[in-house]
């Protein structure tokens, strides 16, 4: 059964140019060459080189990591294919705490349902992880937030060892780890969700360790292949195209400027911005991770200046000392891998629009990009507040006063809110008399009869209102019900999907949960879906 949908256009923040990007409006065509089209991806294999020795070389690196975080059977079988030539579907999310959101499962389930729809089409394909373990962003990456059993929110974030700035591949969670962990699976409750994060997040452990061992766990019958790019063999393998990317550097600034202006000028707005100094490579310095700059024919690197060949001479002998910018990471991800589809959220897509020019620069061609899953999960208890108070889930998105109003005047006793629909009538019944007079008697009064009717209307309606809200501070359960509801749909006045840990989920529903996951993303709904659970 397909799950209902909620179009974008009623989802808050939702920009035009992802909202062109899912129609292929022409105005956003110039900057995706590939409609988002999953049935479309298999043919791209004509395309796409495979079976390369630099797929080979990677595909020992994966064996490696995978192995080392407890690999399925299924998982290294799929690598094993990608060595002999299969093709990859690839999706990748931040390492944040406890597997992150739920946005991360989603793209887990979406990259397996489209490896599982190209492989259906007779193409050879395995799904592939890329987990950002080169960001520097801690505060981001180091919070998660779980539901207890009534709905609360419980937010967690782990004391961690590293130097500021460093990426989150060196940063490894510090003493006191275990004793919050263990509250964080009580809350859970006991739960193979529970007993996973007791074995992965551990004091001395690295973010992207425990994150990569976490999800080993969850998709490892799925087959699913983890990447870690902070490997080194991994960037040894990818010195070329650094190299190249550095010579490069004020060819492919052109372009992306170039292209920021066509973007700018089709009314979208540009996802990064770039300056005629950028380059695509960031340098550890001392464990920092520090933008290379460019200027005068000379590179930058905090205040030390030096010339072209110095800086190629330094990425050659430890290249392990540098990574990718947002823009050249997707190309690096195609350079080691043979890649038919890239699946994104929003943000990515819209990277993506302006890293078709580096794409085209430095690999001849351009992957194709397709939407991850996007969804609202509503669980039996919750899904019952909205049907005892006849609410739908876009109501949420008007905030937090107003979902509360509507909770209350849907409350109210129905003697009393039948006494203010026959009020609204009987004024719409007696302005309506009185207007007709009027227009009988002298026409220009009519205008400010229906001034008056307005002004009654409203006053009859805040009159309603301050009555539900007198109704709402006298009735605590309709109180903690809101609350309730918030909590579980629309967290901090933000899509659950990132907010809320999808661990929780997982603890709740059980493996069959990721099963559902998994068909729901196969569901032909563009749009935002609403999945019932139980």
């Amino acid at each position: 059964m397909i799950p209902d949908c909620i179009p974008f256009s009623s989802i808050p923040h939702t920009t035009r140019l992802f909202s062109d990007f899912l129609s292929y409006s022409p105005a956003v065509q110039p900057f995706f060459p590939h409609p988002p089209d999953a049935s479309q991806v298999a043919a791209q294999s004509t395309t796409v080189p495979h079976g390369t020795q630099i797929n080979i070389r990677v595909a020992d690196v994966l064996t490696k990591q995978n192995r080392a975080w407890g690999a399925s059977e299924e998982t290294l079988s799929n690598i094993q294919r990608l060595r002999d030539g299969a093709h990859a579907v690839v999706t990748g999310q931040q390492v944040g705490l406890f597997g992150g959101p739920l946005l991360s499962l989603f793209k887990a389930a979406s990259v397996l349902a489209l490896a599982k729809q190209v492989e259906s089409a007779g193409v050879p394909c395995v799904p592939i992880f890329w987990m950002a373990t080169e960001d520097h962003d801690l505060a981001e990456v180091n919070q998660s937030l779980l539901l207890s059993n009534d709905f609360q929110l419980a937010p967690f974030t782990l004391p961690t060892d590293g130097k500021p700035d460093s990426p989150v591949a060196n940063i490894r969670f510090a003493a006191g780890t275990n004793e919050l962990v263990a509250r964080a699976a009580e809350v859970l409750g006991e739960s193979m969700a529970a007993d996973y994060l007791r074995e992965c997040y551990r004091e001395g452990e690295t973010f992207s360790g425990a994150y990569a061992k976490l999800f080993t766990r969850l998709f490892g019958e799925h087959g699913l292949i983890l990447l870690d790019p902070a490997d080194a063999e991994l960037h040894r393998i990818a010195t070329p195209l650094f190299l190249e990317s550095v010579e490069r550097a004020g060819e492919l600034d052109t372009a992306l400027l170039a292209r920021n202006r066509e973007i700018s000028q089709a009314h979208y707005h540009e996802q990064v911005k770039v300056t005629d100094e950028s380059t695509p490579l960031f340098a550890l310095v001392d464990g920092a991770r520090v933008p290379i700059h460019r200027s005068n024919g000379e590179f930058t690197i905090r205040k030390e200046r030096l010339a072209l060949e110095e800086l190629k001479r330094r990425i050659v002998a430890a290249p392990e000392n540098f990574n990718a910018n947002v823009l050249l990471r997707p190309v690096l991800q195609d350079y080691w891998l043979p890649t038919l589809a890239y699946i994104g959220g929003p943000a990515e897509i819209a990277y993506f629009a302006q890293v078709g020019v580096v794409y085209e620069k430095l690999l001849g061609r351009v992957t194709t990009i397709l939407p991850r899953l996007s969804a609202t999960l509503i669980e039996p208890r919750v899904e019952r507040l909205l049907l005892k108070y006849g609410l739908e889930v876009p109501e949420l998105f008007h905030g937090e006063t107003q979902l509360r109003d509507s909770l209350a005047a849907r409350a109210l006793p129905s003697e009393l809110k039948l006494d203010f629909e026959h009020g609204r009538l009987a004024v719409e019944e007696a302005m309506q008399r009185i207007s007709e007079s009027l227009h009988r008697l002298d026409p220009t009064l009519v205008e400010a009869a229906r001034r008056a009717s307005n002004k009654m209307r409203y006053q009859v309606g805040r009159l309603e209102k301050r009555a539900a809200q007198a109704e709402l501070r006298r009735n605590e359960i309709l109180t903690r019900h809101a609350t309730q509801i918030e909590n579980a749909l629309y967290p901090h006045r933000v899509l659950q999907e990132r907010e809320i840990a999808g661990l929780y989920f997982y603890a709740k529903w059980g493996p069959d949960f990721l099963e559902r996951l998994i068909e729901t993303a196969q569901a032909r709904c563009p749009e935002h879906k609403v999945v019932r659970l139980g």
